[in-house]
């Protein structure tokens, strides 16, 4: 900010009176001299001398008065000068203000046209802002009437127009998805038309969860809490904490290729189920979900911990899955035959009071940590093959009754089977230094030394 202008001293008129002063004064000094130099003159003896003096005392006497009068002529002159240099200063002083309150006054009216005119814009924003939202509201409202219809076709209408409304709008996506959710969540009736409705609904839900268009919509949670669900087809889709508690999923659900983040609760009753090259961080809770049919996890790539306890399979497949975090399949029932050939386990697994009821296949499975298969029953044949244990490992109280084959397998440490049991009717392969007795004409007894 700069400083104020120094205030200019007003100018003074010089009154007549001082001008009559200096020439009285010019006059007088004249005289005084005149008069000195005349007394002077007329002590000379002679009289020639004495005019002569005389003469040139007055010529002096003038000549001072002339000089006197010229010096305060001169004077009168610088002052003259002076006034004329201030009058043009403060002209240019006046000048340099008015044009300094002409720019203050433009800045000023600039200012305020420019504040007038966002207040135009603003409340020019705010009206389009708030018919937007009118019209977003109506056809929010309009299209949860049309959902709400007795007619599927209405229904059908209603779902296309909530759908259109999120691709248009993404701050309603999440209410939109939620609606889609609650639909699916209330009770299906037994009907064709309904079935085809729904189908839709899912197909909506899933079709904007796949990162590979315009059409995906990120960071979407879905509620399928007790849903019902037909041919559910979340293949390769990024899906974000995803509850299908209580769910039944008939026909044949997939999550193959999916990419999974947060936490999936699949505590749900399916059919078929492929999770095929799955892959993410998120954590798997399966437990006591029920799989009627075929399951398959072959090669996904699960970066999460993976929850089946109490989790019932018909025929599972874990062929060449990475399981990165400990899996537990306590109390697990495969009533089918499993699969986990190549299967790699880089953390812990438990498989404690699990029971196998056909065929259980291991080759070539790697156990990177410890591996717990502690009262776990195996009503087949349970195949280790190739296998690799590179942790502890735990077949206490276990119960083989098909054929147990661990050729060719290798453990970094001796394998614990303290009262493990096998059927004495076939012929088995146990690990190297495994103490086997007879415990009566029917089982074999596995020992610790």
């Amino acid at each position: 900010m700069s400083a104020p202008p120094t205030p200019e001293k007003p100018l003074r008129v010089m009154p007549w009176w001082l001008a009559l002063l200096g020439l009285l004064l010019a006059v007088l000094l004249g005289w005084l001299v005149l008069d000195r130099l005349l007394a002077e003159a007329d002590r000379a003896a002679q009289p020639d001398t004495r005019a002569t003096l005389r003469v040139d005392a007055i010529r002096t006497g003038l000549t001072v008065v002339a000089g006197t009068g010229g010096g305060l002529a001169l004077l009168l002159a610088a002052r003259r000068q002076w006034i004329n240099e201030r009058g043009q200063r403060h002209q240019e002083a006046v000048a340099t203000r008015d044009q300094a309150h002409r720019d203050r006054v433009q800045a000023h009216a600039e200012t305020v046209a420019e504040a007038g005119q966002r207040h135009q814009e603003r409340q020019s924003a705010a009206v389009e802002h708030d018919a937007a939202e009118r019209r977003l509201t109506e056809l929010y409202v309009r299209a949860i009437e049309l959902v709400g219809s007795d007619n599927p076709a209405v229904r059908l209408g209603g779902l296309h127009a909530l759908e259109r409304l999120g691709q248009d709008n993404s701050g309603q996506r999440p209410t939109i998805v939620a609606v889609l959710c609650a639909y699916l969540r209330m009770p299906a009736p037994d009907d064709p038309r309904e079935t085809e409705v729904r189908r839709t609904a899912q197909r909506m839900l899933t079709r904007h969860l796949r990162a590979d268009g315009d059409d995906w919509w990120p960071g979407i949670a879905l509620d399928l809490t007790g849903a019902r669900l037909h041919d559910f087809d979340a293949a390769g889709c990024t899906l974000v904490d995803l509850d299908l508690t209580g769910a039944v999923c008939t026909g044949s659900t997939s999550f193959a290729g999916a990419v999974v983040r947060g936490r999936l609760r699949l505590t749900a009753e399916f059919v078929d189920a492929v999770f095929e090259e799955l892959t993410g961080d998120a954590d798997l809770v399966l437990d006591d979900a029920r799989f009627a049919g075929q399951v398959s996890f072959d090669r996904a790539d699960l970066g999460g911990a993976l929850s089946c306890r109490g989790t019932s399979f018909g025929q599972v497949s874990f062929r060449g899955a990475t399981l990165r975090q400990p899996s537990s399949f306590d109390r697990a029932r495969f009533a089918g035959s499993a699969t986990f050939r190549e299967a790699v386990f880089l953390a812990g697994l438990s498989m404690e009071h699990a029971t196998f009821e056909a065929y259980a296949g291991f080759r070539r499975t790697r156990f990177a940590d410890m591996a717990l298969f502690r009262w776990t029953e195996f009503g087949a044949e349970a195949w280790f093959e190739g296998a690799r244990f590179e942790g502890a490992a735990n077949f206490g109280r276990a119960v083989f009754h098909g054929r147990a084959s661990f050729e060719g397998a290798t453990l970094a440490r001796r394998p614990m089977v303290d009262q493990a049991r096998a059927s004495a009717s076939v012929t088995h392969v146990w690990p190297p230094d495994t103490t086997v007795g007879r415990r009566d004409d029917e089982w074999l007894l596995l020992t610790d030394p």
